[in-house]
């Protein structure tokens, strides 16, 4: 089994890959012939020269396109993918605590060949209250009514080669559609995936799998752990350019009282 491992570490996000391999190697799936993607703008990596390891040169984006366009980053090696079975992607901030196995992760089929992760801070929000993108209705990530019932985060998420390969490309015509128009969704690239989702039926896991090191009163066993940043500065130190961040918030604030 040619598991791909999709991995963005840009700016300071790079002070999480060294314990992101080693626990990815230890229990992620054993046994199966892993090779990590890992797109980043450091020079220099640990593991970098592993035989599983393909470093990738990726330019630090401002906030939020550093994680709105990672379906456009992860297009680039599209042709490198497709000689795989699986594909996943992790935050870079991810870290496995135990052996996950592929019978509890990997899709099949009857799963539209995807498997994503049960938001956890939203694991007991009514439908009504979910965070989609409900005002932009031009947005290519709006999601109506009909199809407001589950809420998945973005972390964590991945497939059979095709299914991913076909989501890869979609959203991110979708999310090129939108910056066409000027529109930027409320949760960037996790308000497309919950819309691409929507009227499908992938493989659902519990927020264990991507646990934020930040909520341990969350009622779940950790077995995909989300590092806190704040120790290694937050976001403010892990984003780059602040003001690009307050101007496009504005930005969007703006739209939506246009769209009243």
């Amino acid at each position: 089994m040619k598991i791909a491992i999709l991995y963005i570490c840009t700016g300071h996000y790079k002070v999480f890959w060294d314990e992101f391999y080693t626990s990815a190697e230890q229990y992620f799936i054993p046994g199966a012939a892993k090779t990590y993607f890992v797109f980043t703008d450091a020079k220099d990596l640990p593991y970098q020269d592993a035989p599983n390891v393909q470093v990738r040169e990726q330019e630090l984006l401002s906030w939020p396109y550093a994680t709105l366009m990672r379906f456009h980053i992860f297009s680039r090696i599209r042709e490198e993918l497709q000689h795989f079975d699986y594909i996943f992607f992790f935050n870079a901030n991810a870290k496995f605590l135990r052996t996950i196995t592929a019978e509890e992760f990997l899709p099949g089929p009857q799963d539209d060949g995807l498997t994503v992760v049960l938001s956890p801070g939203f694991h007991a929000t009514p439908p009504e209250a979910l965070p989609y993108e409900k005002h932009q209705k031009r947005s290519t990530a709006y999601m109506p009514k009909a199809y407001r019932k589950i809420y998945v985060q973005g972390g964590v998420n991945g497939g059979m080669a095709a299914a991913y390969l076909q989501m890869i490309e979609t959203l991110r015509e979708h999310v090129q559609r939108d910056l066409d128009n000027g529109i930027i969704a409320i949760w960037h690239d996790e308000s497309h995936l919950n819309r691409y989702i929507a009227d499908k039926h992938p493989r659902l896991l519990s927020p264990s799998y991507i646990f934020p090191e930040d909520r341990p009163d969350l009622p779940f066993e950790p077995i995909i752990l989300i590092r806190d940043k704040k120790p290694y500065g937050g976001n403010s130190l892990m984003r780059k350019d602040m003001t690009d961040r307050k101007l496009s918030l504005w930005q969007r604030i703006l739209r939506r009282l246009k769209n009243l």
